[in-house]
C-alpha cells in the first residue's frame, strides 16, 4: 500500500526487459499492454492475470472476490483511457471526451479502503477486495495527477519511436527517458557515433 513504491519491469516480445517507473500506479498499469500495435504487449490476457497485477506492491489489492472477465473488460478500457489522456496532457492538447468518461465512471464506483491491521503499526485493504475497487482506485489517481500540481509534468520518453508516457515528479522536472539504461543510453550511445563520424 505504498503509494511512492511504484515502476514495473517491462518485456520487450523481441527480448529482453528493464525496469520502468512511470511515477504513478495509475500509468504503470497503463503499460500492461494496449490496442493496435501494442497488443504485442498485452499482459492481461485472462482474469487471474489482472488479479495478479493488481495483487503485486504497491497496490497489493490481494482480490477477495475473483476478477470477471466483465471486469477485465472494464479494467482494459480504463487502461487505454489513461493512455489516451496521459499522451493527450503531454502533448498539451485537450482530453478526448471518451477517455475522460471512462475515468469518471470507474472512479464513481467505491474505491478500496486503508484499514489498520489489529498490530496499530500496518494496514491492509478492508474486505472485500475486488478489482471494480481496485480500479476506481486507479482511476482516481489519474483524476488527482491530470488535475493536481503534476498535471503538467506530464511526459512522452524523449527516445525514438518510444511511445513510453510518465509523470516527472522530480525537484527539476528534467527527466526526458522511459529508463536511462534504455533509451537514455541509446541516445548517449548516437551521440557519441555522430560526434566520432565528424571528427578528423
Amino acid at each position: 500500500m505504498r503509494a511512492d513504491a511504484t515502476g514495473r519491469v517491462l518485456h520487450d516480445p523481441k527480448g529482453g526487459s528493464f525496469w520502468f517507473d512511470a511515477g504513478a500506479l495509475c500509468l504503470d498499469f497503463a503499460h500492461t499492454g494496449g490496442e493496435g500495435r501494442y497488443a504485442v504487449f498485452e499482459t492481461l490476457h485472462e482474469p487471474a492475470d489482472l488479479a495478479e497485477w493488481l495483487s503485486q506492491p504497491p497496490l497489493a489489492a490481494i482480490l477477495t472476490v475473483p476478477a470477471t472477465a466483465g471486469e477485465l473488460t472494464a479494467a482494459k478500457a480504463l487502461r487505454q483511457a489513461i493512455w489516451e489522456a496521459a499522451h493527450a496532457r503531454a502533448a498539451r492538447r485537450a482530453l478526448p471526451c471518451g477517455a475522460v468518461d471512462v475515468i469518471n465512471h470507474a472512479a464513481a464506483a467505491a474505491s478500496l479502503v486503508p484499514e489498520l491491521a489489529a498490530d496499530g503499526t500496518t494496514a491492509r485493504w478492508a474486505t472485500p477486495v475486488g478489482a471494480v475497487q481496485a480500479l476506481s482506485t486507479l482511476a482516481r489517481e489519474m483524476i488527482g495527477l491530470l488535475s493536481g500540481p503534476l498535471s503538467e509534468r506530464f511526459r512522452v520518453c524523449a527516445g525514438d519511436n518510444c511511445p513510453l508516457v510518465f509523470v516527472d515528479s522530480s525537484r527539476p522536472g528534467a527527466r526526458r527517458w522511459c529508463a536511462m539504461e534504455r533509451c537514455g543510453n541509446r541516445h548517449k550511445l548516437r551521440a557519441l557515433r555522430a560526434r566520432r563520424a565528424t571528427e578528423p
